[in-house]
């Protein structure tokens, strides 16, 4: 019997870029920026596989979940419409990081909140340096919007994705 977790993925150009968002039973696992240009098939699998190395992928083009958070994120790129919540399958985080994710969750939008108010609401004050490691290590970014999460002193701080992407995420929030 196979425990390779089943995912299901899509790829879509963005204003920002080429996006990948992959579900599991659970909910959607994966969202990540892959670039300006339009991905091959083989280095598409070869980022799911990087946080996932042992799913069974399969192309998700009927999935009503994948479709419903394309036009989402594609309604939130172009037009600056919030995103609803969507089910998430956080699998991959410690008890910690998921503790991060879940106050980054309640940032509104276009708010920000420093890394160490992000610790503060996680009940780990003083942890600053461990909330940006969680950021880095978000899963789905802009479904869990750690965009939004900057230094004390209104520098971006980091973002996975490149500080152009998070600058561009925040402007759009605030236009």
């Amino acid at each position: 019997m196979s425990s390779k977790l089943a995912l299901s993925y899509i790829t879509f150009d963005t204003p920002i870029g080429w996006l990948v968002v992959a579900e599991s039973p659970d909910g959607i696992a994966l969202v990540d920026f892959l670039g300006p240009d339009r991905p091959t098939e083989d280095a598409l699998i070869s980022t799911v596989l990087s946080e996932y190395p042992d799913a069974a992928l399969s192309p998700g083009g009927d999935s009503e979940l994948l479709g419903k958070t394309k036009a989402y994120i594609l309604a939130y790129l172009t037009n600056g419409t919030p995103l609803p919540k969507a089910p998430l399958d956080l699998r991959k985080g410690t008890r910690f990081a998921r503790s991060v994710w879940r106050a980054i969750d309640t940032i509104a939008f276009g708010q920000s909140r420093s890394y160490s108010q992000i610790a503060a609401k996680a009940h780990s004050a003083g942890a600053s340096r461990a909330v940006g490691g969680a950021c880095g290590r978000n899963p789905v970014p802009i479904l869990i919007p750690c965009h939004r999460v900057i230094r004390s002193g209104g520098k971006l701080g980091g973002y996975s994705s490149g500080l152009d992407i998070k600058r561009a995420l925040l402007n759009l929030e605030k236009s």
